[in-house]
């Protein structure tokens, strides 16, 4: 046994002798193994949070709040879900948080623990206290809000933002019986033949088009 490997040598001492047989077996298990990730990874869309998509934060359905509320603010101009909840200081800690953060929210989501009120967790809150300061130098370093503003050093870097923008961007409506998913259609849960639109409404739109036009 000294030139088995230590494989072969453990399945010696359980009396399972190595060969064809069990490579036949390993084979298919690992074909198993692999084809099962890879539809898990087809199924739950994992190639989308590769994307700055943020379609991409809704695969998990729970977030749709959150993407409707961001859908009709300000801040869907200028920032997706990434400009906000990621880190940007290198492209190595921001796909590491994604990755963390994210085995985080699916492990929860599949344990089925998901609170009614979603909130950001610490780690979490730093990350987007630095964006809002990255995206908004010039508005906390203002000296003008330093002539009418007590303190206003300390106010905004003991403070976080949304002590007092409370609403941006996402309002005050995130519980997630609050906004249903029938508010948001979601693209990628869309069927093809549903986005594709129908006839009737082409030749009513170009009836509607050419009535104005004639007016």
């Amino acid at each position: 046994m000294a030139h088995l490997s230590p494989i072969k040598k453990a399945l010696t001492r359980l009396g399972l002798e190595p060969g064809p047989r069990w490579k036949r077996i390993a084979i298919v298990m690992m074909a198993a193994i692999l084809g099962l990730g890879a539809y898990i990874i087809h199924i739950s869309h994992a190639t989308s949070y590769l994307t700055d998509d943020p379609q991409a934060c809704v695969n998990c359905h729970i977030m749709t709040p959150q993407y409707a509320t961001w859908q009709r603010s300000s801040h869907r101009e200028v920032a997706t879900c990434n400009g906000c909840h990621v880190p940007h200081n290198n492209v190595f800690n921001q796909y590491f948080f994604k990755a963390k953060d994210g085995l985080y929210h699916a492990t929860i989501f599949t344990l089925r623990a998901e609170p009614q009120v979603i909130r950001a967790l610490e780690p979490s809150q730093a990350v987007i206290q630095s964006n809002c300061i990255r995206c908004h130098q010039d508005q906390v370093t203002d000296p003008k809000m330093a002539s009418f503003i007590d303190d206003h050093h300390g106010n905004r870097t003991d403070r976080t933002c949304w002590e007092c923008h409370r609403g941006v961007p996402h309002g005050r409506v995130n519980s997630l019986s609050a906004v249903g998913n029938h508010l948001e259609p979601i693209e990628v849960y869309t069927p093809e033949e549903e986005k594709v639109v129908p006839e009737w409404l082409k030749r009513s739109m170009k009836e509607a088009k050419q009535k104005t036009g004639s007016e």
